[in-house]
């Protein structure tokens, strides 16, 4: 799935109107997964001066890159972080390590030639789904459902939370999930 309703989703599951820390420990959970790919892409292509089609096509296959996703991709490592969080009881790192596991969770039966090691470090098997989230005609399909839950999450988190800030925030989260949908059914 794509970044933007992982985010959203997080925070209308272990978001909580009023508690602020727990609201964005769910965002920067959801993140989490995604953050390492974010990271070495960006420095690779704006920094060092490496083409996307190279990132791409190339280094994201790597062994190198590869680890570094299995790290922050383990149901393991993740699972772990959430017994913990339980344990301490506090809601922050409860919304946090959740998040991160609703994210594994959706990305694990959607990714195809692009999967990743989900268990490690128990084992570097990758589950490789027929079924892709942004590629031919399933990534059609699960692009309408991922449409559809950030209308719905989105609904959720507007009306949950009355603070301003927040509403506008994930309302643009919202739209940089749909606007690229929106554009394309209008150019084909």
């Amino acid at each position: 799935m794509n970044t933007p309703v992982h985010l959203i989703m997080g925070a209308a599951v272990f978001g909580r109107q009023g508690d602020r820390h727990r609201t964005w420990g769910a965002v920067l959970g959801a993140f989490a997964p995604d953050l390492s790919l974010y990271l070495m892409a960006g420095v690779s292509i704006l920094v060092l001066g490496i083409s996307p089609q190279r990132v791409f096509g190339t280094l994201y296959y790597s062994p190198e890159w590869q680890q570094v996703f299995a790290v922050d991709n383990s149901f393991v490592l993740w699972g772990i972080g959430f017994a913990l969080a339980l344990w301490s009881g506090r809601g922050w790192a409860i919304a946090l390590t959740g998040a991160a596991l609703l994210h594994l969770a959706f990305d694990f039966p959607l990714h195809s030639h692009d999967a990743r090691a989900h268990f490690w470090p128990l084992t570097d098997w990758k589950f490789i789904s027929p079924v892709s989230y942004w590629q031919g005609p399933t990534g059609q399909v699960v692009g309408w459902i991922e449409i559809g839950l950030t209308v719905s999450f989105c609904a959720i988190l507007v009306i949950r939370h009355t603070h301003w800030p927040a509403r506008a925030g994930f309302l643009a989260l919202g739209t940089s999930q749909m606007a690229p949908w929106v554009m394309w059914s209008f150019i084909f």
